[in-house]
């Protein structure tokens, strides 16, 4: 799974991971994970030159004996790494007879000439890797340089007293209703006194708040180490709130986004206002005072005061036709946060704030949600905030699903979520006319719609069925809501293949992981859905291929050829690796992923027939906001099979045997999860 994937998540922010949103090795996760201690990197380190064997489910590795040819694969040169105390290092060395030290640690060779090293990091701004092959007398080296993240490195000080510039928040550009506080955070030496100076002469104290180191995000998704989790108590957070001033000079609220002053970035690295310096009036500086020392930084901030009358936009992820786009915005509970809500083009909501490129939507009184500013549109001022009427509603039978009507009046923004057996459908900004509801000739699936008026501008209608969801979608008709909920597919008892629809959809390109020995994760996921699409359509299956050809496709483009062609499952193959920091010879394994709640069974079903013939840990499965697992139409799932990073994994993805023993984990969860839809 790529960064690129985790991006159109857990994620959610560029890094997701997440989770999961997950993932990177020779690519970067956005958070700085965390390593176990630099004392105990080394052992970690020795130990898996013993310990760490080929797992018994996996092929072999192939010998290789030939010239010393010594490569790092990853990290790359002049990298940034977000590691902490240890990180790792691969690559290969063209034969099996080497031996390799990385900064004279020794590390495993395998059998094919791959290495992987877990190693102890320097402190220093610069981390330099020394890696020496030795094959009898013939030594190679190579010497890599990478930079560490600038966590940590971004303290501006004078004395006792520092300034994190880093940790500024909210920075860049900034328009806020006048009437409302905006947040405040700071980093500062623990037992300063903290203000933010504003332009006219004003003081805005920031005080204290202790509060537990965040763990980072990588930490908490694939280290399994709970020791890790143990965080000291942080007394250097400094908080506080601002309302009713602005300063800088901002466009409109809707307009582009403009970078911070250069003038203040540059006041800000230098840190501190030199002697009868005056303050200029547009920029805000903070000032932190401990004992006799003082230090003040430009704060790159420009706040815009909103007017109150209400700015309504409409939403449309591609408003300049550039080129063909899956029509939906995704909506955050925060800045950078991970998906939640998912528009249809033409919604409309009333825009309450910005932060740099994203703005703030109001969906009702109790509801709010970040958009990206490029997919809206402003309409006049002056036209009233949407409100919809629910009017009366109809359900139509029909042989594959159940359609159901919903007048609507006006495109407001809504949220499907998915029960056992029913769903909610929450429309915000409207208030519940519903006369009656007609149900249509008799049907099997639906045994009974309600509604309520939840909140006083908000309704939700539930609709309760006979059976588990299988699908659902949603799409507006002018403004007619129309919610369509799939029938779970006619299962052959004896077969239930036969005639069924899979979507087989083979991670990547663009992006992926790589191997030690450069393999690429597009090539391997392609490799293994190959032999899923054989067995299956050997099995009686109808398969939908997203990509036959190692050629990129992009990620909602494959899930809309799943919904397209009417699949009952969308199966992704998939093969991980880990973000910096996090120790690939404990925590690497198989897992399987899913995202809505139906899916969850299928992901077992194929995790636990992985696990069986592949021999690896069991990372179990888990919830992610991955783009190929938000397919509703269908049960979709995500397998990680094997982990691209550790060399015999890798080679066993090179190998015939290897990925058939992946495929037929992954057709075997398959018909497990179908064989308990059938059973009595």
């Amino acid at each position: 799974m790529s960064k690129y994937l985790a991006a159109m998540l857990f994620g959610a922010q560029p890094w997701a991971l997440l989770l999961l949103g997950a993932v990177g090795c020779a690519r970067r996760p956005d958070h700085p994970p965390s390593a176990p201690s630099a004392a105990v990197a080394p052992a970690l380190g020795a130990a898996a030159l013993d310990t760490q064997k080929g797992a018994p489910g996996l092929p072999p590795v192939p010998p290789a004996h030939g010239k010393l040819d010594l490569r790092i694969v990853h990290p790359v040169p002049e990298d940034l790494l977000p590691a902490r105390d240890s990180t790792f290092i691969f690559g290969s060395t063209g034969t099996g007879d080497a031996r390799v030290t990385v900064n004279g640690h020794p590390v495993r060779v395998w059998p094919n000439g791959t290495w992987l090293g877990w190693i102890p990091l320097e402190r220093d701004s610069v981390i330099r890797f020394r890696v020496e092959a030795r094959q009898g007398r013939e030594v190679q080296t190579i010497t890599l340089n990478v930079h560490r993240s600038p966590a940590g490195q971004s303290r501006v000080r004078k004395g006792n007293a520092w300034i994190d510039t880093l940790a500024l928040s909210p920075v860049g550009s900034a328009w806020w209703p006048r009437e409302e506080y905006l947040p405040l955070r700071a980093k500062a030496a623990a037992g300063s006194t903290v203000r933010l100076l504003l332009p006219g002469g004003v003081a805005v104290p920031l005080l204290p708040q202790p509060e537990v180191q965040e763990v980072p995000a990588a930490v908490r998704a694939f280290d399994r180490d709970t020791n890790n989790l143990k965080v000291p108590l942080r007394t250097d957070r400094y908080v506080g709130l601002i309302r009713g001033r602005g300063f800088g000079q901002l466009g409109p609220l809707l307009g582009g986004v403009d970078a911070p002053d250069a003038f203040a970035v540059a006041r800000s690295a230098i840190g501190f206002w030199p002697t009868g310096l005056m303050h200029d009036t547009l920029q805000p500086l903070l000032e932190a005072v401990k004992g006799r020392d003082t230090v003040r930084v430009a704060w790159p901030l420009r706040l815009a005061l909103l007017d109150t009358l209400p700015a309504v936009v409409e939403l449309h992820d591609d408003p300049a036709a550039a080129g063909p786009r899956d029509g939906v915005t995704v909506g955050r509970a925060l800045p950078g946060g991970t998906y939640f809500w998912f528009f249809p083009a033409g919604t409309r909501a009333v825009a309450r704030a910005r932060l740099n490129a994203e703005v703030r939507l109001q969906l009702s009184a109790g509801a709010d949600a970040w958009v990206p500013v490029s997919e809206t549109r402003a309409l006049p001022l002056g036209i009233p905030p949407p409100t919809a009427v629910v009017g009366s509603t109809t359900l139509t039978p029909l042989r594959d699903r159940v359609s159901l009507r919903i007048p609507v009046g006006v495109r407001v923004p809504y949220r499907i979520v998915e029960r056992d057996r029913g769903l909610a459908l929450i429309l915000y900004g409207a208030a519940g006319d519903v006369d009656w509801i007609r149900y249509g000739r008799a049907d099997t699936l639906v045994r009974r719609l309600s509604w309520a008026q939840t909140t006083v501008d908000e309704v939700t209608l539930d609709v309760s069925l006979s059976a588990p969801v299988w699908g659902y979608r949603a799409r507006w008709d002018r403004n007619d809501l129309i919610l369509e909920i799939r029938r779970p597919p006619a299962l052959d008892r004896h077969n239930p293949f036969r005639g069924l629809i899979i979507a087989v959809d083979p991670g990547h390109p663009p992006g992926g992981a790589n191997g030690p020995t450069g393999l690429r994760e597009a090539e391997a996921n392609l490799a293994v859905a190959l032999r899923v699409r054989a067995l299956l359509e050997a099995a009686g299956a109808r398969v939908v291929m997203t990509r036959t050809a190692d050629l990129p496709v992009e990620l909602w483009a494959r899930g809309q050829m799943a919904t397209d062609s009417n699949a009952a499952l969308l199966l992704s193959i998939h093969n991980n690796a880990l973000p910096d920091g996090i120790n690939p010879f404990t925590n690497n394994g198989t897992s399987v992923f899913y995202n809505h709640p139906r899916s969850q069974l299928l992901a077992a079903a194929i995790q636990r027939a992985l696990v069986a013939r592949l021999g690896l840990r069991d990372l179990g499965v888990a919830r992610g906001d991955l783009a190929l697992v938000r397919p509703t139409w269908m049960l979709s799932v995500l397998s990680e099979g094997l982990f691209m990073m550790i060399p015999d994994q890798e080679a066993a993805l090179r190998s015939a045997e290897g990925r058939e023993r992946y495929a037929r984990g992954v057709v075997a969860g398959t018909r497990e999860f179908l064989d308990a839809q059938v059973r009595p």
